[in-house]
């Protein structure tokens, strides 16, 4: 495979932009030369890369070739940057996934230190799906429920994230005056993330054989818990989300959640998986989310941090 470095560059400007004009500005050429560059490397590795559409997505064959073409990159970036350490230019980007909770609750301050120094390109998916975007080579690192390392990639564990069933006090006067028995669950609305959200459906599943309750989705995390607070149904809320809540007024019942059964709480694990290669500004991302998680997940064996 004979290629350089100028397409494999303008294979993730493609990708990262969602189209040949938007990698044309960012590359400052003209589409035209992009599609020329993208149809040189396709020929070179005899696939279709791109799926050209609105937005441009990666292909299956592309997947490898993107994963190459941003680590080579991020190694040529990297010896640029020790190159001109007296004259740095623009901060590298680094692109990550992470699952919506986290992303809510604890990443956000753990990357804070790092945002004058580095520019993020988050990937906000379900826990259980970010590695496929680290398998797709659309981003370098990832906070995922998967422990299995994807291929190239190291592992490091982070912690329990616990979840609570949580409802408005009004919903759980109404569904479960007698407690969560089956016959309530049956028939009380569900809040869910989203149709990959499978928590809800696990905590249904300790106490159902079978179950079809009405489901509302909401597939984003401050929305999520909105809509709990608002008595659209219950739903499973982390528990960081609700230290981080500030409590309802005293004389108000609006806006409040509460757990309905404490011993029901689910726990997910989350795993930190990146690229094995030394790169600087990925190894300092790392380590502020690895020392975050540590301060505020629960510890493998489900004990309180800190």
């Amino acid at each position: 495979m004979d290629v350089d470095l100028g397409q494999l560059r303008t294979l993730v400007a493609v990708i990262d932009e969602g189209s040949l004009e938007g990698a044309a500005r960012r590359l400052h050429v003209t589409p035209s030369a992009i599609s020329q560059r993208l149809r040189a490397l396709e020929v070179a590795t005899g696939r279709v890369l791109v799926q050209r559409g609105r937005p441009a997505t990666v292909t299956t064959a592309g997947e490898p070739v993107l994963r190459l073409a941003r680590q080579v990159g991020m190694l040529v970036d990297d010896t640029g940057r020790n190159l001109e350490a007296a004259s740095p230019g623009r901060p590298p980007v680094v692109p990550i996934a992470v699952n919506a909770d986290s992303l809510a609750t604890w990443v956000l301050p753990a990357l804070a230190p790092l945002a004058g120094e580095l520019r993020f390109d988050l990937h906000s998916s379900d826990q259980t799906h970010t590695s496929a975007l680290l398998r797709a080579g659309t981003v370098m690192g990832a906070v995922t429920s998967d422990a299995e390392p994807v291929a190239g990639c190291r592992v490091t564990p982070l912690g329990r994230m616990r979840y609570l069933p949580c409802a408005a006090p009004g919903f759980v006067e109404r569904w479960f005056p007698d407690g969560p028995d089956a016959a309530a669950l049956q028939r009380a609305p569900v809040v869910v993330f989203d149709r990959r959200d499978d928590l809800q459906h696990a905590y249904l599943h300790r106490h159902l054989a079978a179950a079809d309750p009405p489901l509302h989705y909401v597939p984003s995390s401050a929305d999520f818990l909105t809509a709990v607070a608002l008595g659209f149904g219950w739903g499973l809320l982390p528990e960081l989300q609700l230290a981080d809540r500030r409590p309802a007024l005293p004389d108000r019942r609006d806006g409040a959640v509460v757990p309905f059964d404490p011993a029901g709480a689910v726990d997910v694990l989350l795993y930190w998986q990146q690229w094995r290669l030394e790169s600087g500004p990925l190894d300092r991302v790392a380590r502020g989310l690895v020392d975050a998680a540590h301060a505020r997940l629960r510890r493998w064996d489900g004990t309180d941090a800190g």
